[in-house]
């Protein structure tokens, strides 16, 4: 059976971003709760936009060292949320919430993924970002060579993605899914329905390209 890589788009803030992302067929719509980000929402807005998804799009809040008061207050406004934790939180701080969570890897020269999700083995998933100053991938593509074979864990490709270089992020990751914010986006936290429709066929005709070609989900 040919995988279909998911699509998580991220940051969202606005009704209409929601729903354009709905339409072009995402899996996942992120909300940002941290409130350096200027894609950053508040819990209750969180869950206005997310009474607006349809069964089977999950919603996914991304944290940043986050309190358990900030931890509670948006899961208490967006129940169904996975977790994402995009910090410095260990394996301990990711389970004491005991929800399903997914955890970000700052991909940098050096770094050891293998041993990274080898200590996060309750999570659900990887999310590879590029290493940059502070929190998040700063819309850069990190080198995809720096990913090795074996890891365990379902990967998340993210960092600088965009309908341009999401098909080649994809034929050399095979990642489970794809996150993109700033490549979607008019402005920082204002997407553009037109680029959401873009970036979604491209990871359909890269998905079609790799089942064309008979190749697996294995790495080359």
């Amino acid at each position: 059976m040919t995988h279909r890589t998911r699509i998580k788009v991220c940051g969202l803030r606005r009704e209409a971003d929601v729903a354009a992302a709905v339409e072009a067929g995402a899996d996942a719509i992120g909300f940002v709760f941290y409130a350096k980000s200027p894609r950053a929402i508040t819990p209750p807005d969180a869950a206005r936009l997310a009474r607006v998804l349809p069964p089977f799009v999950m919603p996914v809040g991304l944290f940043v060292n986050a309190s358990d008061a900030e931890l509670g207050a948006a899961l208490d406004a967006v129940p169904n949320m996975l977790i994402q934790f995009h910090g410095d939180e260990t394996a301990a701080q990711c389970e004491r919430v005991q929800r399903p969570y997914i955890r970000a890897a700052r991909m940098a020269p050096g770094f050891d993924l293998l041993n990274f999700a080898a200590s996060f083995t309750s999570a659900q998933a990887i999310l590879l970002d590029a290493h940059v100053d502070g929190y998040g991938g700063g819309g850069k593509v990190f080198d995809w060579s720096l990913v090795p074979q074996g890891v365990r864990s379902p990967l998340v490709l993210s960092g600088g993605l965009s309908a341009a270089n999401v098909a080649d992020g994809i034929a050399h990751v095979r990642p489970w899914a794809v996150d993109v914010s700033s490549g979607v986006e008019s402005s920082k936290g204002v997407k553009d329905p037109g680029l959401i429709h873009e970036f979604c066929r491209a990871v359909r005709q890269a998905d079609e390209r790799l089942a064309a070609a008979g190749l697996d989900r294995e790495r080359p």
